[in-house]
């Protein structure tokens, strides 16, 4: 089946060829056709260009008058598999509690962990449907989701098959994450070699032989797992073939760049705090780095220093970190406009970081992030809206109409 959209007031983010990211001044060259059509083939985008130019006509005709269309969101850092919430530690934040002492009291990751342990994987599918479905119908076409609050061998791969589940059940790609290396479980409080010599020797072998995961991560932050951890735990995810993502940089800096890029890490998230050093380590590698804007605006913590990324030509990439501790959010449009108002990045740069960038963090670079000739027809029809800087200026408000994954209407 063919399916036309003509008037298209702006078609943002054409690529004729397929690129896997953009970096530096770069990412401030978004592309566009205005006054466009687009053509799909099923769930392909089979043709583009200017009104004028158009010369076929179609099963199905969609008329754009007024609107934009752009990809959809590729969010690359997710935790939307969990159970329950953690809204009493979002009080005890408002009442003058740090994450770290909510966490030392008991709570954080290991409050979630006990409810997920606790949860069947029945409900906990349910609940993670429910949120999956939010985020798709917020423009998020792409997205990758983590284990990480199991903490037993039974608990990980529990949420794990959850996300097997969502991928096979929902249309949209979804890439999974083994994250065990999130916390220490209390009752390795004071043997952290135990808990590493379990996920290394125990979690991982199991995870390979049911195929769960295409990536492997740890925490790597002062107080959780060290630049040494993260070195044996990476190192021992890759003899499984599990490629790289890591968190760090979210209130230290303790060599966790410097690590990630040892193992060549596909990516490096958070980089709330950056120095010299993690950018220059940076330079030159295949490691994109990811900022996740509304876990800073949760948390009131600083936020990645953008500027200082793209001026030493690095790419960028944005993502929700939707979780229940941090950042009980999925919205991406949030994050694109929270990236421009306080991260300083432009409305270009930030649905760049959002799209495309977005999409080489998760090795999907060719499927999806742009509209190209032979991507999966993933994308976004605006409301009728005066320009794409409306996207991150009107924060509060959706401007979008419908949402396409694979050629339909969700």
């Amino acid at each position: 089946m063919t399916t036309l959209l003509i008037n298209i007031k702006e078609l943002i983010q054409v690529r004729e060829t397929s690129i896997k990211k953009v970096s530096g001044a770069e990412m401030n060259v978004l592309p566009t056709i205005k006054n466009a059509f687009l053509l799909l083939e099923n769930d392909t985008i089979l043709d583009f260009g200017l009104m004028k130019n158009l010369s076929v006509s179609a099963d199905k005709t969609i008329d754009c008058t007024g609107k934009m269309i752009l990809p959809t969101w590729c969010d690359s850092h997710t935790h939307i598999v969990y159970a329950g919430n953690r809204e009493q530690e979002f009080v005890d934040r408002i009442n003058g509690l740090s994450y770290e002492e909510i966490a030392n009291n008991g709570g954080g990751i290991l409050n979630s962990a006990k409810k997920l342990q606790e949860t069947s994987e029945e409900d906990l599918y349910k609940q993670s449907s429910v949120r999956l479905e939010e985020v798709m119908q917020l423009g998020t076409g792409a997205v990758e989701i983590k284990s990480g609050y199991g903490l037993t061998v039974d608990a990980e791969l529990k949420m794990l098959r959850v996300i097997k589940k969502l991928r096979e059940n929902y249309n949209l790609p979804i890439k999974a994450t083994f994250l065990g290396a999130h916390a220490f479980p209390a009752e390795y409080k004071n043997n952290k070699e135990g808990y590493i010599n379990l996920i290394i020797n125990e979690m991982l072998p199991k995870i390979a032989e049911e195929n769960l995961a295409e990536f492997i991560d740890a925490f790597c932050e002062t107080g959780y797992f060290s630049v040494e951890d993260t070195d044996r735990i990476l190192e021992a995810g890759k003899k499984y073939g599990l490629t790289p993502k890591v968190h760090v940089n979210q209130f230290t800096t303790i060599g966790g760049v410097q690590v990630s890029v040892k193992h060549d890490a596909l990516s490096v998230d958070h980089l709330e705090v950056m120095n010299a050093d993690d950018i220059k380590t940076l330079k030159g590698t295949n490691t994109m780095p990811v900022a996740l804007p509304s876990c800073s605006y949760f948390l009131s913590i600083p936020y990645t220093p953008a500027r200082d990324i793209l001026n030493a030509d690095l790419p960028l990439a944005l993502a929700t970190d939707f979780n229940p501790g941090s950042t009980p959010s999925g919205n991406m449009n949030f994050v694109v406009a929270t990236a421009c108002i306080k991260m300083k990045m432009t409305p270009e740069e930030a649905i760049n970081a959002a799209t495309i960038n977005g999409a080489y963090a998760m090795n999907l670079s060719d499927e999806v992030g742009s509209i190209t000739k032979g991507k999966k027809a993933n994308f976004i029809i605006t409301k009728e809206i005066l320009s794409y800087g409306a996207i991150p200026y009107n924060f509060g408000s959706v401007l979008i109409d419908s949402v396409f994954i694979n050629g339909k209407a969700i």
